[in-house]
C-alpha cells in the first residue's frame, strides 16, 4: 500500500514518529505550508513542500529550497492540508499519516478531523497526535489489540450502526452519534476487537505507544 506523511503547522510531532513511519516504508514527506517549520526544527527534509506559502519562514524556505521540491498553490477555497492530500491522491497515495494536524487551533484541529471523512473515499488517513493514533474505518474489521489497552470510538451519522466483540464495554447495534453518545476509554479485553460497523465511518482512537511496542500500527 502507498503511503506517505504529511506534516501540517499544528503541534509538532516527535521525531521518533517519524523516524519509524520512515523505517516501515512511508518514507514520502509532505509539508503543508508551514509544517515545513516543523520539519526544519525535527531536522527532517521534506520531499515536498505544497501550499501559497503564508506561513512558512523565510529562513525555512531558504533552507529548503534546494532540498526539497516546493509547489505553490494560490487558491484559496481549501486549506494546506487540502492541497497536500490533493498532490497526495493525484499522485496515487492510498494512505496517509497527518501529523501536526491538530493543535492549539481548535478550528484547524476540528477542520483537520472533518477532513478525513470529507476524503475518506479517496485517501485514507491515520492522524497521529501526542500519545494517540486515529484509525477510520466504514466496514467490518478486526483489529490486533493487546489486553487492556484503551480504545474510544465516535461515530458522526445517525445511520452508522456498530456492534463489537472483545471490548470490556460491548456495543450491541449502538448508534455512538457526536454529541449523543461515545464510547470514550472503552478496553479491549484479549488480543482481538471485531467491530461490525453499517452506514457511515466510525472513528477508532488508540494508544500510540502500544501500537508501536507490538508492532500494531500496520496491522490495523
Amino acid at each position: 500500500m502507498k503511503s506517505c506523511i504529511i506534516i501540517a503547522n499544528g503541534d509538532s510531532p516527535k521525531r521518533g514518529v517519524v523516524k519509524y513511519l520512515q523505517n516501515n516504508n512511508v518514507d514520502t514527506i509532505i509539508a503543508a505550508d508551514g509544517g515545513a517549520n516543523t520539519a526544519y526544527k525535527l531536522g527532517i527534509i521534506p520531499n515536498y513542500i505544497i501550499g501559497d506559502f503564508d506561513s512558512i519562514k523565510p529562513k525555512v524556505k531558504d533552507y529548503f529550497i534546494d532540498k526539497s521540491e516546493s509547489i505553490y498553490v494560490e487558491r484559496q477555497d481549501d486549506t494546506d492540508v487540502e492541497k497536500a492530500l490533493k498532490f497526495a491522491i493525484e499522485n496515487n497515495f492510498e494512505t496517509v499519516y497527518l501529523l501536526g494536524g491538530t493543535g492549539n487551533r481548535l478550528d484547524h484541529s476540528i477542520c483537520n478531523l472533518g477532513i478525513v471523512l470529507k476524503y475518506y473515499n479517496k485517501i485514507k488517513i491515520i492522524i497521529i497526535h501526542g500519545k494517540t493514533i486515529l484509525f477510520p474505518y466504514s466496514e467490518n474489521v478486526k483489529l490486533k489489540t493487546i489486553s487492556n489497552e484503551t480504545i474510544s470510538l465516535y461515530a458522526f451519522n445517525e445511520k452508522t450502526i456498530i456492534s463489537s466483540e472483545g471490548l470490556k464495554y460491548p456495543l450491541q447495534k449502538s448508534t455512538l452519534l457526536f454529541g449523543k453518545k461515545e464510547s470514550t476509554s472503552n478496553v479491549a479485553l484479549g488480543d482481538e476487537v471485531n467491530l461490525k460497523i453499517s452506514g457511515g465511518i466510525v472513528f477508532v482512537i488508540r494508544e500510540l505507544k502500544v501500537m508501536r511496542k507490538n508492532g500494531l500500527i500496520f496491522e490495523s
